[in-house]
């Protein structure tokens, strides 16, 4: 409902200023112009309100009236959000071309969030007479073949259930019946929630539980916990856009919300066409059945980069807040800045580094924090948790610009991508000497529990030997490998096998894109295990050109261990036993004296 009208007095780009907007307040959404293109208050001064429109504002000139509405940007939370495409504002991409018959956006159409004629069977959780309050789940639906939405109390709703129905139901239809202080209060299954406030929570809980990407670099050096932050930094084709779509299809969550900040189209086409035909490994699902979609890409509005990061974080909040384990995708946050220094441009505002907003850092802040493990409200305490990873687009690959260094402040784990690697065709080409996770510690005990073995030790003697190569590609880059001892030629050759046989993951590979703990533990263990084995043939006389001519074979396997299937791990248990009796072979033949 419209509250009142004020008169466009300036047009610049995606800004609209507009006087006579005394009633109106900061963060109101307005419908701008004649056409009545999307904005919403940024700053008021005074009567003149400073608009920051999210759709093409070209055409529109002073004088034009603009109307408030009296909301502030709000997302719709309701059955139906699950599988579905929205843009930065959360307008289903879908059902826009079935209105405008174009493949463009349209300005000034209105469009309904969610779908209203779509029946959705609810199955009532209480009781007529149940006291309820905030975050109590009241029934449940059946979303998708592998989501149950549950439909809970909305924010600030307490009182005693007068009536609740069972059956089937569109999402403006009244489910249920509370008794307020303030009276009798009936509700749908459709709560809306303003985007740029955290929903929230009973407590926060300090995260340590891994989220398994099933990217070996990741899970065994740099792991991110659920509930955790993570920064993808890296130049123009380095793998940004690559791992983050791995990790939408393979992380051990229960739902994915990937929000494409302006990036370009074809990025967001790939997700379109790949994630319906992946099959989720725990559910033999379509990955979309649990997967929500933002698409705010290169060539839609600028402005509109802005609101689709809150408006991604919301949807993911409220599935947290169900008690789900959510990971978010931004890509990137670059993007999403950029806009953010347009605004502040227009504004005159006094800029801060590289003409990004002084408040640059503490926008970033805000963001990550809404990430993490937590308690929701309710009666259950049932704990729920985001993941937050985003890719950073640093022009030429330059770490030190401003939004990487107001991200690696609040994030606990940076993968960074290099360039180096990328054009040596090694994926993904997260740099193992300047990449790191906070996280480590926490999450190397879990994972000594979980997998009953020396996890967090063998990961740290991997990057030990890792760290010695770069020392040792110095010496051999001055004087030559033939100036190395056997025991440091035997060290390049397990970091070689870790780089090659380890680290480098090939995505378009159906064995080797994903690999489970179990797998990873055991390649490790296998790589270390030769390594191992080679230093003791040393000691024992034998010479490196003889372990390594007796070993062809052997390296051969372990090189191709990447590629056994999850359930065929035995084959690497005898690659394990392998390394020993060929070790001993060696000494056999080269007559080596035990006792030396």
């Amino acid at each position: 409902m419209n509250l009142n009208i004020g008169t466009i007095i300036k047009v610049s780009g995606p800004l609209v200023m507009a006087e006579n907007m005394g009633h109106a307040s900061l963060q109101d959404m307005c419908l701008v112009g004649e056409i009545g293109v999307i904005g919403e208050i940024i700053e008021m001064r005074g009567d003149v309100a400073s608009i920051q429109v999210y759709e093409e504002t070209s055409g529109i000139g002073p004088g034009e009236p603009v109307k408030t509405t009296g909301e502030a940007l709000s997302v719709e939370l309701a059955p139906g959000l699950l599988a579905q495409m929205f843009d930065g504002i959360q307008r289903p991409l879908d059902k826009f071309m079935e209105v405008t018959h174009t493949n463009f956006l349209s300005r000034g159409v209105q469009i309904a969030s969610l779908d209203r004629s779509k029946k959705w069977e609810f199955v009532p959780q209480k009781k007529v007479g149940d006291e309820v309050s905030t975050g109590d789940i009241l029934g449940t639906v059946q979303e998708t073949p592998v989501i149950v939405h549950k439909i809970m109390v909305p924010q600030g709703v307490k009182g005693k259930l007068t009536s609740i129905t069972a059956g089937e139901f569109t999402i403006e239809e009244t489910v249920y019946a509370i008794e307020t202080e303030k009276g009798l209060r009936e509700f749908t299954m459709m709560q809306k929630w303003p985007v740029r406030r955290e929903r929230p929570v009973k407590e926060k809980l300090n995260p340590t539980a891994p989220m398994l990407t099933g990217q070996r670099v990741i899970d065994t050096f740099f792991p991110v916990a659920k509930g955790g932050a993570a920064a993808v930094p890296g130049p123009f084709g380095a793998g940004k856009t690559v791992v983050q779509h791995q990790i939408a299809k393979w992380a051990d969550v229960d739902l994915v919300v990937y929000v494409g900040c302006g990036e370009r189209g074809n990025e967001m086409t790939d997700v379109l066409n790949e994630f319906p035909e992946l099959v989720d490994p725990n559910t033999g699902e379509s990955i979309m059945a649990r997967t929500v979609l933002i698409a705010n890409t290169s060539n839609m509005p600028v402005a509109a980069r802005e609101a689709s990061i809150y408006t991604g974080i919301t949807i993911a909040e409220y599935f947290r807040d169900m008690g789900y384990n959510v990971a978010i995708m931004a890509d990137s946050t670059s993007r999403w800045a950029e806009a953010l220094r347009e605004m502040s441009g227009r504004l005159e505002e006094m800029p801060g580094d590289e003409g990004y907003p002084a408040y640059l850092g503490s926008r970033l802040a805000e963001y990550y924090e809404r990430a993490g493990k937590v308690v929701a409200l309710g009666e259950d305490n049932r704990e729920g948790s985001i993941t937050a990873i985003s890719a950073v687009s640093p022009s030429g690959g330059d770490v030190s610009e401003p939004v990487t260094q107001n991200t690696l402040r609040v994030v606990k784990v940076y993968w960074g991508l290099d360039a180096t690697l990328a054009q040596k065709r090694h994926f993904p080409s997260i740099n193992w000497l300047s990449s790191y996770s906070l996280y480590l510690d926490e999450i190397g005990q879990y994972m000594d529990q979980k997998m009953q073995g020396n996890w967090s030790e063998l990961a740290t003697d991997a990057m030990k030997i890792l760290q010695e190569e770069a020392q040792l590609d110095e010496i051999v880059r001055l004087v030559g490998i033939d100036s190395l001892s056997d025991k440091d030629r035997v060290t390049l050759e397990v970091a070689k096998s870790l780089r090659e046989d380890y680290l480098q993951q090939n995505a378009f590979d159906d064995v080797d894109t994903f690999s489970s703990y179990e797998k990873q533990f055991k390649m490790l263990k296998m790589i270390m295990t030769f390594g191992e084995e080679s230093q003791k043939a040393l000691k024992l006389g034998a010479y490196f050109n003889e372990i390594m001519k007796g070993t062809v074979e052997l390296r051969d396997k372990i090189a191709r261990s990447k590629y056994v299937k999850e359930d065929e791990l035995e084959k690497l248990d005898r690659i394990q036993q392998e390394i020993k009796t060929t070790m001993q072979k060696i000494l056999e033949e080269g007559g080596m004296t035990v006792n030396a």
